[in-house]
C-alpha cells in the first residue's frame, strides 16, 4: 500500500493523512488567525473530537470560539447566528468542522461575516458574487468529518430560505477554504448507514459531473477516478469504520467529486435539492435513492457515456445496463433503500417538487433539460420504487 499521507495544493491547499488534525493550531497562525470560530453541528459538539480541537488551538494561544446551532440541512438563521457569535467574539477566522452542513454553513458565516447586504444577494445566479465586499470574507480552515460533500473544496454553501422553503446555493470565489485536513481519524465514528449516504453523495457528484454536457475534459477525468474510488472503497468504509485506508480514500473521492462538478450537477441535486427543503431529508441519501431513476431517465442521451465509464470502472458486464446493475448492487450492499417511501417522503407534493426541481440551478447540468412534468414523473417513480 502506498503511503497515505501528502499535502496537495489542487485546488486549494490539502493536507492529507491520519493524525494531521492535530496540526490544526499550527495551521491557524500561519494563515494568521488568531481568534477562530469552530464551526460545528450540536451532534459532533459533544464530542471528545471537537474539545480537542478546541483545547489543541487554547492550548497555542489562540482564542478559540465554538458556535454549534446547525441544523442537517443548514438555514438562513443559522447563518445568521453564526455571524453574530463570529461578531461578538471579535474572531478573524473560520474553523469548519464536521460534514456537509457545518461545511457550509461555516462557509457562509466566513462570507457573511463583514458584509452589509442580506445573505440571499449571494445567490448563485449570475454576477450576484461581485456584490460582495471581499475583504470582508473571513478565511476559512475546512475539516471534514464525512466522506461525501466535497464541501470543503467548494466554492459554496447549500442554504435553506426558509420562508420560501428552497434551497439556495450562495456563491463566492474566495468561499474556497485556505487549508483543508482530511484526516481519517476523525471519520472513524460514523455509522455505517451514514458512512453509506454520504459515500453515495460523493458517487453522485462525480457521476454527474462525468455525465453533464459540458466542455470540461479535466473535470471528466477527475470524476471517473473519483467514482473508481467510491466502487473500490466504500463497501469497506461500511463494512469495517476502523478502515483508516478505506476512510482516507473516501474523503478523497469525495473531494474529488467537489472538485469536478464545477463541469455540472443535474437531475439528483435538481430533485434532492427541493426535497431537502420540504422534508428535511439527509441530502446524501436522497441522491442515492434518487440515482438510478434519474440515470434511467438520462439513458438516451449517456448510454454510451456511461458505458466508458464502466469499462474503465472494470465492471463485469460493460455497457449502461451493466452499470446501471452495479449502483442497484452497491445500494443495496450498503444499505440504501430502493424508494422514497422508505425514508416517510410520499408523492403528495409532485407537482410542486416538479416545479422546484425545473428551477433549481442544478438542472442546467442534466443531460436532458428536463421539464417540471418530467421531474415530477421522475419523483412519483422514485417515491413507489418503480424503475423502468
Amino acid at each position: 500500500m502506498i503511503e497515505l499521507e501528502a499535502n496537495w495544493n489542487y485546488p486549494t491547499n490539502i493536507r492529507v493523512g491520519s493524525g494531521r488534525s492535530q496540526e490544526l493550531a499550527e495551521i491557524c497562525a500561519s494563515i494568521g488567525m488568531r481568534s477562530p470560530l469552530l464551526i460545528t453541528d450540536p451532534g459532533l459538539a459533544a464530542l471528545p473530537m471537537v474539545d480537542v480541537a478546541v483545547a489543541n488551538c487554547r492550548d497555542a494561544g489562540l482564542q478559540c470560539g465554538l458556535f454549534s446551532d446547525v441544523q442537517g440541512n443548514p438555514t438562513g438563521s443559522n447563518v445568521t447566528n453564526g455571524v453574530a457569535a463570529f461578531r461578538e467574539g471579535n474572531h478573524d477566522g473560520v474553523i469548519a468542522f464536521g460534514g456537509g452542513s457545518a461545511l457550509d454553513a461555516a462557509k457562509a458565516v466566513a462570507l457573511m461575516a463583514g458584509q452589509s447586504r442580506p445573505l440571499w444577494d449571494f445567490e448563485d445566479d449570475g454576477d450576484n458574487w461581485t456584490r460582495a465586499d471581499e475583504a470582508g470574507i473571513a478565511p476559512v480552515i475546512a475539516i471534514p468529518t464525512t466522506a461525501g460533500t466535497g464541501s470543503e473544496v467548494g466554492r459554496a454553501s447549500v442554504i435553506v430560505d426558509e420562508k420560501r422553503r428552497v434551497k439556495k446555493i450562495i456563491f463566492h470565489p474566495k468561499m474556497l477554504p485556505a487549508v483543508v485536513i482530511l484526516d481519517p481519524q476523525l471519520t472513524t465514528g460514523l455509522p455505517p448507514h451514514l458512512t453509506a449516504a454520504t459515500g453515495m453523495d460523493a458517487l453522485s457528484h462525480n457521476l454527474e459531473a462525468y455525465c453533464a454536457p459540458f466542455f470540461h475534459p479535466m473535470a471528466e477525468a477527475i470524476s471517473m477516478e473519483g467514482a473508481r474510488r467510491v466502487k473500490q472503497f466504500l463497501p469497506r468504509a461500511v463494512a469495517d469504520g476502523s478502515d483508516l485506508e478505506a476512510r482516507t480514500q473516501m474523503l478523497v473521492a469525495a473531494s474529488m467529486g467537489a472538485t469536478a462538478f464545477q463541469k455540472g450537477l443535474g437531475g439528483m441535486h435538481a430533485l434532492a435539492h427541493p426535497l431537502g427543503a420540504l422534508y428535511d431529508a439527509h441530502h446524501g441519501l436522497l441522491n442515492a435513492i434518487l440515482m438510478p431513476y434519474i440515470l434511467e431517465a438520462n439513458r438516451p442521451v449517456i448510454e454510451d457515456q456511461i458505458g466508458r465509464l464502466s469499462r474503465f470502472l472494470d465492471i463485469q458486464e460493460t455497457g449502461y445496463d451493466g452499470f446501471l446493475a452495479w449502483v442497484l448492487e452497491i445500494r443495496e450492499q450498503i444499505g440504501i433503500p430502493h424508494a422514497l417511501s422508505a425514508i416517510d417522503i410520499d408523492d403528495t407534493d409532485a407537482v410542486k417538487v416538479g416545479e422546484m426541481a425545473a428551477r433549481d440551478p442544478s438542472a442546467g447540468g442534466n443531460p436532458i433539460l428536463f421539464s417540471a412534468e418530467q421531474y415530477s414523473q421522475i419523483f412519483a417513480s422514485a417515491v413507489r420504487g418503480q424503475l423502468k
